[in-house]
């Protein structure tokens, strides 16, 4: 109903506000019924007709919103999710230009995702099959893609509804059967969301790509709630604002007096959250950026600063190395975030091998004196000061200074040839070009979020794995890199589990394992009961324990909870049968010699060269204490890294190899830190370039050559502070990274 005009006599009347009806369609009949039910129409004289709703209607444009609420505003909502992506802000789909090869045929190839048709040596039943309906649908096999007609090209991606006859053989018996053609597309499609094989659908998901959203415009949420502006900003675009950004639009804010009474309490709330986010070093993320692309020591800050903003007292916090990933100048802020926790009446246990924070400590309790076996005990337990005495304590001889990693006499100078990024942007670098001598350690350095992953793992690495190992990954934006006649191949050592199973383990991820069985293979005991190699195997039938696989454990689902492993009651956790374990090797099993620790293995097989070369490696990088056995699940991440590492120092090197290794040190004591130099030098030295990302001093200081990207993180980064060897880099003034180098040059 609407306030309408009056007649001029002044008498007011009611009358139903034009044929327009809002969107409450119910209260609308009921006023229709209250008109024909004789009800007097209000009017007012000489003004133009209002009309009023209750809901959000605009009744110029019928455009009509419905009641907004907080889920209205989130991607995780039906209310607020875009409807064509489901809140995601992008599709997969197929990708037409990683699927079709234009210069092939179809015989030769042209549909990747097929491979060639006309290959003689493949007859199978499947590729038969698709010959003989193409051929039936009138698709010439033989003629180059681009040359096909368009209305063929089609087809062919998407199929038709026409059911043909084809023809179907096996070696036994043949037949015809009619069916239809659904298209490439659609059955890639199909076959992506229907396999439970991880194989397969990593094998077809090189023909996809993920695309904004064309609904959405990758905003995720509903174009009714990104209408919504707050100082002239929609919730999408203050999302893509970094943290350091965001905090000032809030403090900015100007809203009207009833407005502010209702938000004063919520912006408080949002501006002390942004700030503990800050004060944890992380000012340089944007508030839409998704979790998978997080670095470990991100997310654990992330979780850091929701405590901080809960102010919760009494409370035991446990950290395990916060200061991952953190640059040395943010480091102060860390601990300072870390005191205000004590400081509010909480106790903070922190497992850490940075020397700030652990000599910010008001306890420390060291353990040792070295690893596996040979640790477990408490070294010292006290006052920082204390642990610099302690007798035995490692930790104490670096401190004090009594151990240290020296800085090189004489810094390699390459081969003189170099690989050059030319133009690289991606993510926030500013069309930067960076050379990288070849023959040198080379550490790309700078503050969290200054570009280096953007420029290492974005570009480089994939370029190169697409260049040498024929990958298909995607690369960030950037010209060209010039420089690759020099280079063999590329090798990424990052910190992924070499295994996602208990079944994994070091001697099976190294190829130890395969040694060994020869060894029990080549027992009297082994020829006498006609064993071969196999026989040792925990992966195959035979020798293995049937009840549990050969895994030793047995899985027990807990549906709500995390799945639990117990030991195997038949074989007791040793994964090979009774029979098998009748065999010994001076007077070891081999389930024996599978909870033999490095250490141990090296003197039981000494004899054996092939054996202790392998180990040896394990042991020049600080993993002398890892037991041959141990299921890869219960590996830490640069337990995982050292030990693809010591795989590659094993094998036959050919030198002109570029490795690449993220945070090497992460997780690592002074000490395995001088080893794993000592272990990155031999490669070099063999005629390999090493590249590494890194914030840890005592290797920057090592390195041959540094790059500084910066000045800041976000944004503000992405730009080439310095490039140079440490004592060049000491001298920028702009440089974060030289500024603390100078320090460490000069001990």
């Amino acid at each position: 109903m609407a306030l309408l005009a009056t007649p001029k006599s002044g008498s007011p009347e009611v009358r139903k506000s034009g044929s327009r009806q809002p969107p409450n369609r119910s209260r609308w009949k009921h006023a229709k019924g209250a008109e024909s039910a004789g009800l007097p129409d209000l009017r007012t004289s000489g003004l133009p007709d209002l009309f009023f709703s209750e809901h959000l209607y605009c009744h110029h444009c019928d455009l009509s919103f419905p009641d907004l609420e907080p889920n209205s505003f989130s991607f995780n909502s039906p209310l607020g999710a875009c409807s064509g992506c489901n809140g995601l802000g992008n599709k997969t789909t197929v990708d037409l230009g990683k699927l079709i090869l234009p210069e092939l045929s179809i015989n030769d190839g042209a549909v990747a995702a097929w491979g060639e048709l006309g290959d003689g040596d493949r007859q199978a039943w499947h590729i038969e099959y698709r010959r003989d309906l193409l051929d039936k649908l009138k698709i010439d096999l033989d003629v180059p893609w681009k040359k096909l007609p368009e209305a063929k090209r089609q087809l062919v991606l998407f199929g038709t509804s026409e059911r043909v006859a084809v023809n179907w053989a096996t070696t036994n018996s043949q037949g015809t059967f009619n069916t239809k053609f659904d298209g490439v597309v659609p059955w890639l499609e199909r076959t992506m969301k229907e396999s439970d094989s991880d194989w397969r659908r990593d094998k077809l998901g090189q023909y996809f790509s993920s695309t904004q959203c064309a609904d959405c415009g990758g905003k995720r949420i509903k174009s009714t709630s990104t209408a919504v502006h707050i100082g002239e900003r929609s919730l999408p675009e203050v999302c893509a604002l970094t943290i350091g950004e965001a905090s000032a639009f809030f403090a900015a804010l100007k809203l009207g007096p009833s407005a502010a009474k209702v938000a004063s309490g919520v912006l408080k709330e949002v501006q002390a959250r942004l700030r503990f986010l800050i004060n944890v070093g992380l000012d340089y993320l944007t508030l839409d950026r998704s979790g998978p692309t997080l670095s470990g020591g991100e997310a654990q800050r992330i979780r850091l600063a929701s405590q901080i903003g809960s102010e919760l007292t009494g409370v035991l916090y446990v950290l395990d190395e916060p200061s991952i990933g953190l640059h040395q100048r943010d480091n102060t802020r860390l601990i300072e975030t870390l005191k205000h926790l004590r400081d509010i009446g909480n106790t903070v246990l922190v497992v850490e091998h940075d020397e700030d924070t652990i000599r910010a400590g008001d306890h420390v309790v060291d353990f040792g004196p070295g690893a596996g076996e040979l640790g477990g005990t408490v070294v010292y337990s006290g006052p920082v000061a204390g642990v610099i005495d302690a007798k035995g304590s490692i930790t104490g001889d670096y401190l004090s200074g009594r151990r240290s990693i020296p800085v090189p006499a004489k810094r390699r100078i390459g081969n003189g040839k170099m690989v050059a990024v030319q133009g690289a942007r991606a993510n926030n670098l500013k069309d930067l070009t960076i050379e990288i001598p070849l023959g040198t350690l080379t550490c790309i350095t700078g503050v969290s979020g200054a570009g280096k992953s953007s420029f290492l793992n974005h570009i480089l690495y994939p370029a190169l794995n697409n260049h040498f190992n024929d990958g298909v990954e995607e690369v960030g934006d950037h010209d060209r890199i010039s420089g690759l006649q020099h280079l063999d191949k590329v090798i990424a050592i990052d910190q992924q589990p070499i295994g996602r199973t208990p079944r994994s383990n070091p001697a099976t991820y190294t190829k130890l394992w395969d040694h060994i069985r020869n060894i029990f293979a080549e027992t009297r005991e082994s020829k006498l009961y006609g064993y071969t190699p196999s026989r040792f195997s925990f992966n195959v039938k035979g020798g293995r324990c049937e009840a549990c696989e050969g895994d030793g454990v047995k899985k027990v689902e807990m549906h709500f909870l995390a799945d639990v492993y117990v030991p195997c009651e038949v074989c007791h956790g040793k994964r090979f049968n009774e029979q098998t374990l009748r065999v010994a090797y001076k007077h070891k099993t081999i389930a024996d010699v599978l909870g033999f620790s490095v250490r141990e293995a090296i003197q039981h097989f000494a004899v054996h060269v092939p054996v202790v070369r392998v180990m040896q490696t394990m042991v020049d990088v600080g993993l002398d204490y890892i037991r041959l056995g141990q299921p890869a699940t219960t590996l830490s991440g640069g337990e995982a890294q050292r030990i693809k590492l010591s795989r590659e120092l094993a094998k036959r090197d050919t030198g002109n190899t570029l490795y690449i290794l993220d945070e090497p040190s992460t997780g690592l004591h002074f000490e395995d830190v001088r080893k794993l130099l000592d272990v990155l030098a031999r490669l070099v030295e063999a005629g390999n370039t090493v590249v590494v990302i890194e914030h840890n001093l005592d290797i920057i200081k090592t390195a041959d050559w540094i790059i500084d990207l910066g000045p800041e993180g976000g944004h503000r980064g992405g730009q080439l502070i310095a490039t140079g060897t440490p004592e060049q880099v000491a001298k920028v003034k702009g440089s974060y990274t030289g500024q603390f180098l100078k320090g460490m040059l000069g001990r």
